[in-house]
């Protein structure tokens, strides 16, 4: 028996308004693509034009801590440049055992390097410590830092969780990523929040809300972007296909960015092996040995207005088996996507 709810008539307005999906699955992306993701055996490349826009291979450091902290960001980036990215996501300023660096000198380090500074993860809120290096102590500092390293945005990989998980916790979360997301604005930086699974997952006073429509629906699309991160994105879509009482709430994570692509000028590209035993459906592997379709995904966002200048990919995987061999591997499998096999 489906659970009855009171219906919420301005957030419904708003979700509206901006073009909301809801919990159904959009049809622009299954017009645009078909039904049916092919298999990875089906994704075969070619000599038709590269799937991956010039200049916009990045990847996030987050990747790579742990020869960062061992070899320091200048041995990283020599890797880096050989094996072809073009841009890398901070993850931190710090290089452990390797020595203090300043922000001038990691700038420069990075340049150097033929690599662009495209955006940094910091904390959204820490309780308790009002001297902490989050948007929500430390504001100032956290903009002053990512201007001094010439980034173009800055962004949080926090949830919205601060006041709780109902739509008013929501709401309010949504109001301080408006005022860092002006914050940022007035310095020529773009404010984004980077997703896990968790944030398509309903609300705990309203059943029949996605939490992550919430965060679009009260964010203002001209202060605060997404960094999607498709591996949780598809996590989510696995986990939270069905509220709480049973009833079906499909999504396709890629409608999500064709209907409103500006909202999207970053994307975390990490892989995972279809597992239904494991708990997010997935286990993460390096990119290109799992089952996520990037050839139908980047293609897709490219074939938006803009979408081939103004997205960038950062190839990840949260605890890589050798991380050096991820990120070759990562690189090599994302140029060799091609839109049109020969």
């Amino acid at each position: 028996m489906s659970r009855k709810t009171t219906t919420d008539p301005e957030l419904t307005r708003k979700l509206s308004r901006r073009g909301m999906l809801g919990v159904a699955a959009g049809a622009t992306a299954a017009a645009l693509l078909g039904a049916a993701a092919p298999s990875a055996a089906a994704r075969s490349t070619g000599r038709g034009r590269p799937v991956l826009p010039p200049g916009r291979l990045g990847i996030q450091l987050y990747s790579l801590r742990d020869k960062v902290s061992a070899l320091g960001f200048a041995k990283v980036f020599a890797e880096l440049e050989r094996f072809g990215y073009d841009e890398v996501e901070y993850a931190g300023y710090t290089q452990g055992s390797a020595g203090a660096i300043t922000l001038p000198q990691l700038r420069k380090l990075t340049r150097d390097h033929g690599l662009r500074g495209i955006g940094s993860h910091v904390d959204y809120y820490s309780d308790g410590d009002p001297g902490a290096y989050t948007f929500a102590q430390n504001l100032t500092k956290v903009l002053d830092d990512a201007q001094a390293l010439g980034l173009k945005h800055i962004g949080t990989a926090s949830g919205p969780w601060r006041y709780g998980a109902t739509v008013d916790g929501w709401k309010r979360a949504a109001e301080d990523f408006n005022t860092y997301g002006a914050a940022a604005r007035a310095r020529g930086m773009k404010f984004y929040q980077h997703n896990h699974a968790e944030e398509f997952s309903f609300a705990t006073d309203r059943p029949d809300v996605r939490l992550y429509d919430v965060l679009l629906a009260e964010t203002d699309p001209g202060l605060v972007y997404l960094e999607m991160d498709i591996y949780w994105a598809y996590a989510a879509q696995f986990r939270f296909g069905k509220r709480a009482d049973g009833t079906p709430a499909p999504f396709d994570p890629l409608d999500y960015v064709l209907k409103q692509p500006d909202r999207y000028p970053l994307f975390h590209v990490k892989d995972g092996e279809h597992d239904a035993s494991a708990r997010d459906g997935y286990r993460m592997v390096d990119v290109g040995d799992g089952d996520i379709d990037y050839k139908r995904f980047i293609s897709a966002v490219s074939k938006t207005r803009g979408g081939r200048r103004d997205h960038h990919w950062q190839a990840e995987h949260d605890n890589p088996v050798e991380s050096f061999a991820f990120a070759r591997k990562s690189s090599a499998h994302l140029r060799s996507l091609r839109e049109k096999d020969c």
